[in-house]
This record gives structure tokens, C-alpha cells and sequence, in this order.
């Protein structure tokens, strides 16, 4: 990594960011190399090159189906999360469209903007009705009003299985388990979830599932949707037969060999390392708790994901000063999620937790692989020093 200066003073960055983005591991960039030059073909051709292409494309599938507890049919590659959340949501509902339905979509009022964003899209259109669920710090889902929105016709009730600014878990299992005898079915953005948290399909009765592989230490612009056999979805773009006629366009064969790699070692290093993660989070929860007045955490109320810490600071006006000051001083953090950056808007997730009036500061801290007891001991002292000069100037 490269040395920062700031100042008189010279330190190694540090990135408590992983909830952004992670950096690529080196065995998918291994598995992905030979994809990339001397195994360049496409998978749809029929000569020596294309076979090659897409006995690794399907082996890729099977890994990935593998690791989630699917089978291999219900996997779809994708480019990205977004893509992923947007054909769940609109796919679904143009295919209900289509046999003279129309459905409804149910969304929390912490999904990510992807989901919200697709679903607002689709009742613009005249495609669905959308029902907005409330979340309560001190109550959670109410899991009877999510019931009740799917009636009487077909709904998509969609939640995410951690949220990416908090780190909350929230309660797919027992949102599936309310959709027992309904006509809805379960769609969940695991962008955050898969290696932090147990993610099985088998386990839970999730209908279609959404992840990415830049989360996970794979590559950027690569990603999955699991559908679950019998749930249809139309395509939204149209143009060849590839992924089943659901994602048409020559499909990207290292990414999908990268993406299996990363989903791989993710799910089998998943309960070491959330125990390390949970440690590190914890160790920078108490520092700053004990040393720092006016500090909130953010979702403490529920069970959250060991990788991510999301504090309230009281005292200062603009949160994207307090995490420009950050980065000056070599902590590289965000405050909520990294699509929306640069937006100048508050997260509508603290909003919904706590209140559009919400006088706090919010700063995530997001720990990964590299992340060190040293890091987070840099992190705290530096938060510290900035939070106290900060609040000083206001």
C-alpha cells in the first residue's frame, strides 16, 4: 500500500472500508488469468476454444450452486449486485405482467437503493404496487404487515440479509416463514451477508438471491442471482439466449471462474473469520464507547454482522467533514453506503432507524482480511483526535 502524508506526519493507510469494496484474492486472480489470455474463448462457439470456455463457465456455476446450497440450474451469472437486485424485482414483476397480473413489491425501509430504486421504478411504470415496511430499532419487522401487503395476489417481499450501512441481520428466516400459505415470494440481497454470516438456500426458503462478487474479494462487475427452480423472471434485455435467455450477451467467463473462487473460500472461511471480525469490531466498539462522549451505535439493538460498525457522533454538523478529516489523518472509511457517496443526503437507513431529525454524524468502519488490531487502534485514536476538533471548530 502506498504511504500517505499528512502534514509533518508520514503513515501507512489504513482501509476500514471492506464494506465498499475489498481487494481481489490472489487465488482468483490466479483462476482467472487463464481466462483471460490463452483460454480466451467464447462459450457459445462450438470449436476447441468455446468448449474449453464454457466447461469452465459450468464448473463455475456448479461451484457457486454448491456453495449456496442451490442447484447448479438456479444460478444465473450477472454483472453486479445491482443488476442482480434489479432483475429479481423487475424481472419478476414483467413476468407476472405478462400473464395479465399485477403483483405487488414489499421492501424494507433499510433495502439497499437498488431494490428501492427498482421498486419505485416498477410502480412508476404501472408494473406493481409497492408497499414500504417500517423498521423499528426497538421492534424490528413487523412480520404481520408483511403478510398482510402480499394478499390476495402475487407479491415480491424483499429484504436484505445484512444490511450494508448498520451491519443489521434481519430476519429472512422468519420473513420466508411468514410467507408460508401466501402468494409471495422471498427475494434477498446477500451482497453483505455471504462469508460474515451463514447464507444456505437449503436452509431458508429464499426464492431468489442477489450477490456480488467485490464484496467477497473477487472481481468488480461480476455477479449472481440465484432463482429458485419453479419462481419465473423475464428478461430485461434482449439479444441472444445466454444464461437461459435470462442475461443475454457472450457471457464473461473469468469473471464467473473469479466470482465461484472468491464464493468458494468465502463460505469455507465464513466462521473463523467472522469470529476475528466480530473481535476487531468489538475492540473498536468498547475503545470508542469508553473514550468518546456523545457516540451512538448504530443498530446495538440487534443481532448485526461481525464486519461492519456504524457509529453515531453527536456534535458536528456535516458528516462528510468528519470522514474528509478522517481520510486526511490515513483512515479510509464511509459514511453508509458506498453507491451513494457523494450524494450529500442523509441515509434514508438512519433515517428509518432513527428519525429524519436524527442530530448524529454517521461513520461506518468495515473490517476485512487485512484489518489488524493495529488498525483499529490507529482508527480509534485518529477518530478521537478528529471527533474532539471537530466539535471544538463547531
Amino acid at each position: 500500500m502506498d504511504w500517505l502524508s499528512t502534514g509533518n506526519v508520514t503513515m501507512d493507510p489504513t482501509y476500514l472500508d471492506y464494506a465498499a469494496t475489498t481487494p481481489m484474492r490472489g487465488e482468483v486472480r490466479d483462476d482467472m488469468n487463464a481466462y483471460l489470455s490463452k483460454s480466451f474463448g467464447n462459450p457459445s462457439s462450438i470449436h476447441h476454444w468455446g468448449r474449453v470456455a464454457e466447461g469452465a463457465l459450468e464448473q463455475a456455476r456448479d461451484d457457486v450452486a454448491q456453495a449456496l446450497g442451490a442447484h447448479s440450474s438456479e444460478i444465473s451469472f450477472v454483472r453486479g449486485g445491482t443488476e442482480s437486485d434489479n432483475m429479481a424485482i423487475l424481472g419478476w414483476c414483467r413476468a407476472q405482467k405478462l400473464e395479465g397480473q399485477t403483483p405487488s413489491i414489499v421492501v424494507t425501509a433499510v433495502e439497499h437503493q437498488a431494490v428501492l430504486e427498482a421498486a419505485m421504478s416498477a410502480e412508476a411504470l404501472g408494473e406493481a404496487l409497492v408497499t414500504r415496511i417500517e423498521v423499528s430499532v426497538e421492534a424490528g419487522i413487523d412480520l404481520d404487515t408483511i403478510r398482510k401487503s402480499t394478499s390476495p395476489g402475487p407479491a415480491i417481499v424483499s429484504v436484505m440479509w445484512v444490511n450494508n450501512e448498520t451491519g443489521l441481520i434481519l430476519p429472512v428466516r422468519n420473513v420466508a416463514n411468514a410467507l408460508d400459505g401466501t402468494k409471495g415470494i422471498l427475494h434477498s440481497d446477500a451482497a453483505q451477508a455471504i462469508g460474515k454470516v451463514p447464507v444456505n438456500v437449503c436452509d431458508t426458503s429464499v426464492d431468489l438471491l442477489s450477490a456480488t462478487g467485490h464484496k467477497i474479494y473477487g472481481p468488480k462487475g461480476t455477479g449472481i442471482l440465484f432463482i429458485r427452480d419453479g419462481v419465473t423472471v423475464a428478461p430485461l434485455i434482449h439479444g441472444g439466449g445466454q444464461e437461459r435467455g435470462l442475461r443475454p450477451g457472450t457471457q464473461d467467463v473469468a469473471g464467473a471462474v473469479g466470482f465461484a473462487t472468491a464464493m468458494k473460500l468465502a463460505i469455507k472461511e465464513q466462521e473463523p473469520e467472522a469470529v476475528r471480525l466480530k473481535r476487531l469490531r468489538n475492540r473498536m466498539e468498547l475503545a470508542l464507547s469508553k473514550q468518546l462522549t456523545g457516540v451512538r451505535i448504530n443498530g446495538c439493538e440487534w443481532a448485526r454482522a461481525p464486519h461492519i460498525l456504524s457509529i453515531g457522533v453527536n456534535g458536528i454538523d456535516d458528516g462528510n467533514q468528519l470522514l474528509v478529516a478522517l481520510d486526511l489523518e490515513g483512515i479510509a472509511v464511509s459514511g453508509g453506503s458506498a453507491c451513494s457517496s457523494g450524494a450529500r443526503k442523509s441515509s434514508h437507513v438512519i433515517a428509518a432507524l432513527y428519525g429524519t431529525d436524527d442530530p448524529h454524524a454517521t461513520v461506518r468502519f468495515s473490517f476485512g482480511h487485512g484489518t489488524t488490531d493495529q488498525d483499529v487502534d490507529h482508527a480509534v485514536t485518529a477518530t478521537i483526535s478528529v471527533v474532539e476538533r471537530l466539535r471544538v471548530a463547531v
